[in-house]
């Protein structure tokens, strides 16, 4: 089979395809032929070893991935050879095969596309985890999303607007706001490419005011960070829910009397930590997101899919800011 290897500590182009023999899966495993693998931003940041997880190289990227299952380990039940799957190993997908534990896979339904199930799991998983777990939507709310045009943004509006909240994307050109209208937002708000200056920002709350109105956000999902969520976290309404969960744009300083003023919380969204924890509550939730994908409540925007040999290719690619949806390789 062919896989995608990091041999090196690097930026994409240091990623190598090379021949290795099938693998073959241990106890509880099964072995899976991929047929489409997500790529996520972290991604990026694994084979530069800026990732909270560091595996042992030679590994081949690839967080998350869909496919038949092909061989099962020993004691394996309740799968079949010719299943289809989804899975998400946190690393290792960019290959022919992968071996993954039993648990880790959930059933593909009819009516759901192996691109569409390779790009649940991360960006969809993160976005409910942060709306429901950590934030505590309630039906009728605001949510503001900054970043709302990327994979984790894009989910984040159409699960808002699915769980019946108002949405507010933010984004920073007009072709990335009618990608979330399309996708179910119900305004859109266009910021500068950063960094901004003190005047900048006072300018994007001004901004983000004008659209929210006196009450302000509900929630905010904070996919960018730097410069932008200052003028976010000033806009969060009265008892609101700041939600960090990225920070491409950089690391802010986010000035302490905020919250206090506006009696807010400022929480944390670490959604792989948070399914390991809690891994049975994550299979809830893959099954509650395949439901409403078979059902076409959602649908995942597929903005490009790269063959594996240019895997690397795909990861540069998320490491812009053109992508608008889901980049995918496929073997």
């Amino acid at each position: 089979m062919k896989i995608l290897l990091s041999e090196a500590t690097g930026g994409p182009g240091t990623l190598v395809l090379r021949d290795r023999p099938d693998p073959a899966p241990g106890p509880g495993e099964v072995l899976v032929a991929v047929r489409c693998i997500g790529v996520n931003y972290p991604d990026t940041l694994i084979i530069e070893d800026r990732y909270q997880f560091k595996p042992e190289r030679p590994f081949a990227p690839g967080a998350e991935l869909s496919g038949v299952v092909e061989t099962l380990g020993e004691g394996v039940t309740g799968l079949a050879p010719g299943d289809r799957v989804m899975a998400l190993p946190m690393w290792g997908a960019m290959a022919g095969k992968v071996c993954v534990p039993a648990g880790q896979c959930h059933p593909v339904p009819e009516g759901v596309g192996d691109d569409e199930a390779a790009s649940l799991q991360m960006t969809y998983g993160t976005a409910l985890y942060a709306l429901e777990a950590r934030g505590d939507l309630r039906p009728g709310e605001t949510v503001l999303v900054l970043g709302a045009a990327g994979g984790v943004g894009l989910a984040a509006v159409e699960l808002a607007k699915a769980l019946g909240a108002r949405v507010v994307a933010a984004a920073s050109n007009e072709e990335k706001l009618a990608v979330a209208r399309e996708h179910g937002a119900d305004v859109g708000i266009l910021y500068p490419g950063g960094p901004l200056d003190r005047d900048g920002q006072k300018a994007l709350s001004m901004a983000f005011r004008e659209v929210l109105g006196e009450g302000g956000a509900d929630i905010v999902m904070d996919i960018v960070g730097g410069d932008y969520t200052e003028p976010a976290l000033r806009c969060t309404g009265w008892g609101g829910r700041f939600l960090i969960i990225g920070f491409p744009a950089g690391i802010a300083r986010i000035p302490a009397n905020l919250p206090l003023l506006k009696s807010c919380d400022i929480r944390g969204v670490f959604w792989g930590a948070a399914i390991q924890r809690d891994p049975e509550a994550n299979r809830m939730a893959m099954a509650r997101l395949l439901d409403l994908c078979a059902k076409g409540k959602i649908r995942p925007r597929i903005h490009a899919t790269y063959p594996l040999a240019e895997g690397g290719a795909a990861i540069a690619a998320l490491s812009g800011r053109g992508v608008m949806g889901k980049v995918l390789v496929t073997p």
